[in-house]
């Protein structure tokens, strides 16, 4: 039930108070992590993190100036699929930060990192891949990245996010 006020929070006051990035800069949005957030190890449990991800991804949509503009062109993300790397737990009551960014696109997908991050320390690295859909059908990268207003080159995805997207490759063809 706190991740519906989180979103509420989000949808009504944080959007209309955000800051401004460009289309491959960094958003950064705050979280505690209440008590309702943790598990039984007294940490956020991992189940929260895709949830409050989902929270900071269309905050940077706001930030970057698309959220309006995606949702009037009725664009809804998908998530394809996500990697993660736990490293520090984050502890009840603590504040935290999300940082996140587009890495990069393919002809088919968006890549962006995600980072949790409190008392200055890496907690949680998380690699997304998603496309937007809209009547059912995909947007084509390039025409999202036309809507963002986005006109330079592609960047390089990172050598992390590249191994993982061979890794997904190679785990479509062996399960087809």
């Amino acid at each position: 039930m706190n991740l519906y006020f989180r979103l509420f929070w989000l949808m009504f006051w944080r959007v209309r108070h955000c800051r401004k990035i460009d289309f491959l800069g960094i958003s950064k949005i705050e979280y505690r992590a209440l008590p309702l957030d943790c598990d039984i190890n007294f940490h956020l449990t991992n189940s929260r993190y895709p949830a409050f991800m989902d929270l900071a991804r269309t905050y940077m949509l706001a930030e970057m100036g698309l959220l309006k503009r995606f949702l009037k062109l009725k664009w809804m993300p998908i998530v394809n699929a996500a990697e993660f790397t736990y490293i520090r737990d984050i502890k009840p009551l603590h504040k935290f930060q999300i940082e996140s960014k587009v890495v990069g696109w393919d002809e088919k997908y968006f890549y962006i990192e995600q980072r949790f991050v409190s008392d200055g320390t890496l907690r949680c690295i998380v690699h997304v891949r998603g496309v937007f859909v809209s009547n059912r059908k995909q947007v084509p990268i390039a025409e999202m990245v036309k809507e963002a207003g986005f006109e330079g080159e592609t960047p390089v995805l990172p050598p992390e996010v590249a191994k993982w997207k061979e890794f997904l490759q190679l785990k479509k063809e062996r399960n087809i």
